[in-house]
């Protein structure tokens, strides 16, 4: 099997501890932003994959400094 590397800013979907080292949130956080936030999650079963692009335009749009 081959396991190849797909840098996280080059992912469309994130996990919770992909989407915590992409954007310098912690879990807990991370899991509160997408119990709020639906928009954000691509569900498949019980997993919760974060869409990268939307986190991103969340964060731009929500915590611009």
């Amino acid at each position: 099997m081959n396991n190849t590397y797909v840098p996280l800013w080059e992912k469309e979907l994130l996990n919770v501890p992909e989407a915590t080292a992409f954007s310098g949130i912690g879990q807990n956080s991370i899991r509160a932003l997408i119990e709020e936030h639906p928009e954000l999650v691509f569900r498949v079963g019980t997993k919760h994959l974060i869409k990268r692009k939307s986190l991103q335009k969340f964060i731009r749009d929500n915590y611009s400094m």
